[in-house]
């Protein structure tokens, strides 16, 4: 667990943000991809995911957010007709940033209708995304914050959340992660 307010070190250190409360790092239950941090809410259903991905130089900066979010999707399954819709998307002010090196940064909020672990069940989750363009390394970085809004009762997230000291993670939490993102190592990107 880490202490609000207090950087998270990121990517072996090479990059740190603030992470919200009850935030469990995921590489200590299983195993996640090298470039990826992720982190569970320790009573909810609700992730961040730190991801570092190819740049997308044929995506224009504004677009950058929906196909991200697009490609997320077809990762979770959820392109049939309904299963996603994309409700906002801004430019984040680069002033407002931690992450200077990056060209520009867009928020997306979202919606997806997803199954965990190949089940049949259906979870309706609030995905709040913002894809920090780094050009110059190639890369742009994803943060995702999944937010379940509704769980199928015979989803294995069903007993998730239990009881009313639960305090799950805000958009403000996003926001906090989002503005501390801060990179030590440039070499990160090889």
């Amino acid at each position: 667990m880490e202490c609000v307010n207090e950087p998270h070190p990121l990517f072996g250190g090479a990059m740190s943000a603030v992470l919200p409360h009850s935030a469990a790092d995921v590489s200590k239950m299983r195993e996640i991809p090298d470039n990826q941090e992720a982190f569970v809410h320790s009573r909810t259903d609700q992730s961040f995911i730190v991801e570092l991905v190819e740049y997308q130089d044929h995506i224009a900066d504004q677009d950058a957010a929906r196909y991200h979010f697009e490609d997320i999707a077809g990762s979770n399954a959820a392109t049939q007709p309904g299963a996603q819709q994309v409700t906002d998307v801004v430019a984040l002010a680069k002033s407002s940033l931690s992450l200077s090196a990056c060209s520009s940064a867009w928020a997306l909020t979202g919606t997806q209708c997803v199954s965990k672990y190949n089940e049949t069940a259906t979870n309706l989750v609030t995905l709040h995304l913002c894809v920090f363009r780094l050009p110059q390394f190639g890369t742009d970085l994803l943060v995702t914050f999944n937010d379940p809004q509704i769980i199928c009762p015979e989803s294995s997230s069903s007993p998730a959340a239990v009881g009313s000291d639960v305090v799950p993670w805000t958009v403000d939490d996003f926001q906090q992660l989002l503005q501390s993102l801060t990179l030590h190592n440039p070499g990160l990107f090889g």
